[in-house]
């Protein structure tokens, strides 16, 4: 598939050798997708487009059938730096739109649609990160099954200084990822924390110098796509039922309803101006 804002790329040597199915005479090689955030002068920020094709390239990625692994990168500077404020979507899902009640509602829910899109990859996801993972960048993160970051990652959760809430499912990822009580410090305060910090909350699985990050990634993805890929599934699915059913990750359906109406709240509305003010070059 051809994608304007993303990547993807599948090394075709395999890793772990070959499974051979009893009723399928072609070769499962364990092979290692790389999806990589491609909007690099925009620090991979999320606007509609790249939120779209993020979508469609997961389910894309999940059919590729001898595809065991994907490795969810950004290029550039940064993971992801979160919402492009020059492309803010839920603006469109305002009424001053003109759009149906319908259309603005699937608008405000576009940025849940994509994070579950992401989670629910068929394969293994492994979130390579650096420079920074900010908001909507840190919850595509946390869409990933593991995640290996620099010592020097920028984090944070700039939401609330915004004058929105957390939407894009983000609260009970958070408190699945980090508990109820950090999550409400990191999500209410908007201060930044370190990926020492994430480690030690047991949101991140290694903590590297980023001159091993690439090796580290590549290590952590082959020790995966070397794993018999039946019970590696098993045990993806097995394990997001049991953290769906601690963090109640289904009562986020309404998460862009909550948002648009959050929007129009003056003060909310005079929060994100300055914010956008303080936040984007003059």
């Amino acid at each position: 598939m051809d994608f304007e804002t993303l990547q993807i790329a599948i090394d075709d040597t395999g890793h772990g050798g070959t499974n051979d199915a009893a009723d399928d005479d072609r070769a499962v090689t364990n092979k290692v997708a790389t999806l990589t955030l491609n909007r690099p002068d925009r620090l991979n920020s999320l606007n509609p487009t790249l939120m779209k094709e993020l979508i469609a390239a997961s389910d894309h990625l999940s059919k590729q059938w001898d595809v065991a692994v994907v490795i969810i990168e950004g290029a550039g500077r940064a993971f992801c730096a979160g919402a492009d404020l020059k492309e803010i979507p839920v603006l469109e899902a305002l009424p001053a739109s003109g759009r149906s009640w319908a259309e603005r509602r699937e608008i405000g829910q576009l940025g849940l649609r994509m994070v579950e899109a992401v989670e629910g990859i068929r394969q293994i996801t492994i979130a390579r990160l650096h420079g920074a993972a900010i908001g909507g960048g840190l919850l595509l993160a946390a869409a990933c099954d593991l995640r290996v970051a620099t010592k020097t990652i920028r984090m944070s959760i700039p939401e609330v200084q915004l004058g929105i809430p957390l939407a894009w499912g983000g609260i009970p990822r958070m408190v699945r990822e980090f508990g109820p009580a950090l999550t409400k410090e990191l999500v209410i305060t908007c201060r930044e924390f370190s990926a020492q910090e994430a480690r030690e909350a047991g949101f991140l699985n290694r903590v590297v110098d980023e001159e091993v990050l690439d090796a580290q990634v590549a290590e952590l993805a082959s020790a995966v796509a070397a794993m018999p890929g039946a019970p590696v599934a098993i045990t993806k699915e097995h394990v997001n039922a049991v953290a769906r059913g601690m963090s109640s990750a289904h009562l986020s359906f309404a998460d862009g309803d909550v948002l648009t109406g959050t929007v129009m709240d003056p003060e909310s509305a005079a929060a994100a101006r300055r914010y956008i003010e303080s936040t984007l070059p003059k």
